[in-house]
């Protein structure tokens, strides 16, 4: 199909097909293939080029190319796609822990990997805490029927119990600061998510691969009921169901 948008604004602007090529510094034969199909798209320097000299937004030219670049629905909530956990940049997390003031929910069921990839977590914890940022933690309890049978399927030398165990070790150091909450549960075992105030990550877990070998998506809240909302309902109804770790607990 031919594109009659950008026909009409070489008429109105009384541009030939090879004025346009040399106005974009492509051949006149481009210029030919970019009226007669409208399916193709030019690179953007030609786009911007064509757009000037026509004095016609881009969009109008080529209405697909921005369709395709903006996001508009749920999906707009999907900031970025990482087939590993591990492929996320540490600067990430680091973003969004530091950024986040009102909640940091970790409902991973190790958490292990955080205390790797962010040595300085516990100061940081304690830090928002004590300014007012809700801190909790859902993990799986480690004598669980759930995770022996995890450990089974993983066949790592690390094991499930032994990591939460690691994670309840650093989260022992900092509990008795008010605003830091800890809660065993076993249901969130398939996937992880983790919230920053109005962003979130979440991993789903493959099979019988481990955390950091499973995909995730970074998520934004940017309307009701979207992404964002169906995974915060997830980490509510698990946290609600969750068992409370008193201090003395976590100590023993």
């Amino acid at each position: 199909m031919a594109n009659d948008a950008l026909r009409q604004a070489m008429n109105s602007a009384k541009l030939t097909e090879q004025e346009l090529a040399e106005a974009c510094q492509v051949d006149v034969k481009t210029v030919s293939r970019w009226v007669a199909d409208e399916g193709r798209t030019p690179h953007p320097r030609h786009r911007w080029a064509a757009s000037e000299v026509l004095g016609v937004d881009e969009a109008v030219l080529w209405p697909d190319v921005i369709r395709k670049n903006v996001k508009t629905g749920p999906d707009r909530e999907i900031v970025a796609v990482y087939p590993y956990r591990s492929a996320c940049p540490k600067s990430v997390w680091r973003r969004l822990i530091s950024e986040a003031g009102r909640e940091l929910t970790f409902a991973g069921y190790t958490n292990y990997f955080l205390w790797l990839e962010i040595p300085s977590l516990r100061t940081v914890l304690r830090r928002k805490a004590e300014r007012g940022c809700r801190v909790r933690f859902l993990l799986g309890d480690p004598e669980s029927d759930v995770t022996r049978r995890r450990e089974e399927l993983e066949q790592v030398p690390l094991t499930v119990s032994t990591r939460i165990k690691i994670t309840l070790d650093e989260l022992s150091k900092i509990i008795d600061v008010p605003g830091i909450e800890v809660r065993f549960g076993d249901e969130h075992i398939a996937m992880s998510v983790f919230v920053f105030d109005d962003e979130m990550l979440v991993t789903p877990h493959l099979a019988h691969l481990v955390g950091h070998d499973s995909p995730m998506l970074h998520v934004q809240r940017h309307q009701e009921d979207g992404l964002f909302d169906r995974f915060a309902y997830h980490v509510a109804e698990l946290w609600n169901c969750g068992r409370l770790i008193t201090d003395q607990q976590n100590r023993e």
